[in-house]
């Protein structure tokens, strides 16, 4: 990918919101010690000179292909690794196919496609993903393009826009505008990235329940258990007409059948706890993403990836953005957000609450899996149920920001807002578009 010219953004903040991801200055001469003892650590472990050059040239990689996001705020930002924070990550997916018309064909504009914010917990003991719908109608913030050409707000439309209205910076600003959220981190992935990237993780085992056929992507897919990756885990992430009811909100619950059991995959895989592994997928990033600035730096991706170790399937969640395509006017044929259920969502996430989702909610791309594997129930040295102890409350973080006691509970959020686990076992529901 090449290199993006740095571009600046301004969006209005919402007072009491809870700069996660805000860490604290780090000490010159530690930041120089640790940056020795990891390039001693890997070059004990990994034979010497070659690694050395390896990790020389993977953080020349990721700063070639980083983008500035921060306004001259990202070189105030420490390595992830320094603090015990939470984390707010931007992952956008371009539908530009960069050129190749050979493989993907003619594409009109760069669009955002894919819109995932995902947000780590402060006490990392939980996870939340939440794809926002590309045809989300809402406003977009003044965004300034790679021309340095400023945009002016717009108050209302598709979400899947803001990529070509300035690059990355808008899409970040969008939906810091529409969450509440602060995001210091981001990164932008094309058709080819999400090919490298399914390679460097080896395939990913998906269920599918009726046959995908989709003639739009190629994708064609029998019932049953297939690994995917390359060109075939790129078809399955695209195809909308060939899942659920050929909308994109039936792409977005097929999508998560794929990344709950990526989570799986990778965790059962012990990635997360093998170096060698996580710098193979450092380095597949740094080559096939670009980064925001303050993402740009190969340690700090392993600490995010880092953050997830321990935090138990059930506790990362997977939702959609909550909105209707049952509009007329501007919301003809589009999504309309419906607001006050996605307040409670991000009410919950402000609060680093845990995501408990409605039994009551509807998956439109995906069904439970027949064959999912019986959750045994966690057990004791002495036989016995284990539980877990009572919290120390002393010890609790208590997030800045937090919303008005009261405001959240332990209670599920509303039908309207649809998902998963990465603990439940899905199928995508295939269709012959």
């Amino acid at each position: 990918m090449s290199d993006s010219p740095s571009r600046s953004r301004r969006s209005d903040r919402i007072s009491g919101i809870a700069r996660h991801g805000r860490l604290r200055r780090s000490n010159p001469a530690l930041t120089l010690l640790k940056g020795l003892a990891i390039v001693m650590i890997v070059l004990v472990v990994s034979g010497g000179t070659v690694a050395a050059v390896a990790l020389w040239n993977l953080d020349r990689t990721i700063r070639n292909n980083s983008i500035d996001i921060s306004a001259g705020e990202g070189d105030d930002l420490p390595a992830i690794g320094e603090f015990d924070g939470g984390v707010n990550l931007l992952l956008v997916g371009s539908d530009s196919g960069e050129g190749d018309v050979s493989s993907y064909g003619v594409r009109d504009a760069e669009l955002n496609d894919v819109t995932m914010l995902m947000h780590i917990s402060e006490d990392h003991t939980n996870a939340v993903v939440v794809s926002i719908p590309r045809d989300l109608i809402i406003p977009i913030p003044s965004c300034t393009d790679a021309a340095g050409v400023t945009h002016p707000a717009v108050q209302a439309q598709a979400i899947n826009l803001t990529l070509s209205y300035g690059g990355l910076p808008c899409t970040v600003a969008t939906v810091e505008q529409l969450t509440g959220l602060e995001i210091p981190f981001a990164a932008e992935i094309q058709f080819g990235g999400v090919i490298e990237m399914s390679n460097a993780i080896g395939g990913v085992p998906v269920c599918v329940a009726e046959p995908i056929r989709d003639t739009n992507t190629g994708l064609d897919l029998a019932a049953g258990e297939h690994t995917l990756q390359g060109k075939e885990a790129l078809q399955f992430l695209r195809t909308r007409h060939g899942v659920g009811d050929g909308s994109d909100l039936g792409r977005i619950s097929s999508q998560q059948v794929f990344l709950s059991s990526l989570v799986r995959t990778v965790k059962s895989s012990e990635t997360l706890t093998n170096p060698a592994k996580l710098y193979g997928l450092a380095k597949a990033a740094a080559d096939n993403m670009a980064l925001s600035t303050s993402l740009a730096n190969y340690d700090t991706m392993v600490s995010i990836a880092l953050t997830l170790r321990d935090i138990p399937l059930e506790q990362i969640a997977f939702v959609q953005y909550p909105g209707t395509t049952d509009g007329s006017g501007i919301y003809l044929n589009r999504v309309k957000p419906l607001e006050a259920d996605a307040d409670l969502l991000f009410a919950k996430i402000l609060a680093d609450e845990p995501v408990a989702l409605s039994p009551d909610a509807v998956n439109i791309g995906s069904v439970p899996d027949p064959n999912a594997p019986a959750t045994p129930t966690p057990a004791a040295t002495d036989g016995t149920a284990a539980t877990e102890p009572p919290a120390d409350a002393s010890e609790t973080p208590v997030p800045t920001g937090t919303p008005t006691p009261g405001a959240t509970s332990d209670a599920a959020l509303p039908a309207t807002i649809s998902g998963q686990t990465a603990a439940q076992y899905t199928c995508s529901a295939g269709r012959a578009d």
